[in-house]
């Protein structure tokens, strides 16, 4: 398959150190990721650093070089103990939330990276978790794209363009066709995690691509069989995840 890369919780006060190791690595092998960049951050798991003055800035800079930019979510803050429609977690800011309250939530975090000069339709939904409301809401504020699910190719679901991420990438390395994502947290990885991120992109250099490159991949539309076992699998993923943290 091919990979491309997304980045979540890049927030002005994350781990820079971590963070510019990893991009050190993107930009070795010419990889330019998605990020996902929470516009009013309140998460106190996310306070890593000391907050970067010219957070703004670089931002745009890095998405005029390339770069693809999500709204990731508001303030990162989960409200809720609902999976939604794709159940990787049991917790979320948005699954659970009346239309209207949604709908102004992702008002605020647009107008936020509006005002700093940051345009884009793609949401990544904090915690993977998102319902009916959240995709109805984003279409009415003009978002066209989401970086989640599962699949080998975009599809297209409640009027939006889905960018599946990988159920595992032990899989998704042996595949030879399809497209998907690799979701990395870098204020987590660890000296041993960057290395082995290093040898990964050294050894399988015909698999990562861009995210603009998945972006141009044509969809095809995800019927009911698909949403259902789409939600299935990520039932499972989070139970399989219980299951080896408790080992």
């Amino acid at each position: 398959m091919k990979i491309a890369v997304r980045m979540d919780d890049i927030t002005p006060d994350m781990d820079w150190e971590r963070f510019l190791a990893f991009k050190e690595i993107l930009d070795a092998h010419g990889i330019k990721p998605l990020i996902g960049v929470v516009p009013d951050n309140r998460d106190e798991n996310l306070h890593r650093a000391k907050e970067a003055g010219d957070f703004w800035e670089y931002i745009k800079e890095l998405q005029e070089n390339g770069w693809s930019i999500a709204l990731h979510g508001w303030q990162h803050i989960y409200t809720t103990k609902k999976g939604g429609l794709f159940p990787l977690n049991r917790f979320s800011e948005f699954a659970g939330v009346s239309y209207e309250k949604q709908k102004e939530m992702l008002q605020n975090g647009t107008e936020i990276l509006k005002q700093h000069g940051i345009h884009t339709d793609m949401f990544m939904a904090p915690a993977h978790s998102y319902d009916k409301n959240t995709l109805r809401a984003l279409i009415e504020l003009g978002y066209t794209c989401m970086t989640d699910g599962f699949g080998k190719t975009p599809y297209v679901r409640e009027g939006l363009t889905f960018y599946p991420i990988s159920f595992m990438m032990g899989q998704s390395l042996k595949k030879r066709k399809g497209y998907t994502t690799m979701v990395v947290h870098a204020n987590e990885i660890s000296v041993e995690g960057m290395a082995r991120y290093q040898k990964m992109f050294e050894e399988h250099k015909d698999k990562f691509i861009s995210y603009q490159e998945y972006l141009q991949q044509k969809s095809v539309k995800r019927g009911a069989l698909g949403r259902c076992r789409e939600y299935i699998l990520a039932n499972a993923k989070r139970l399989l995840v219980k299951l080896k943290d408790t080992m």
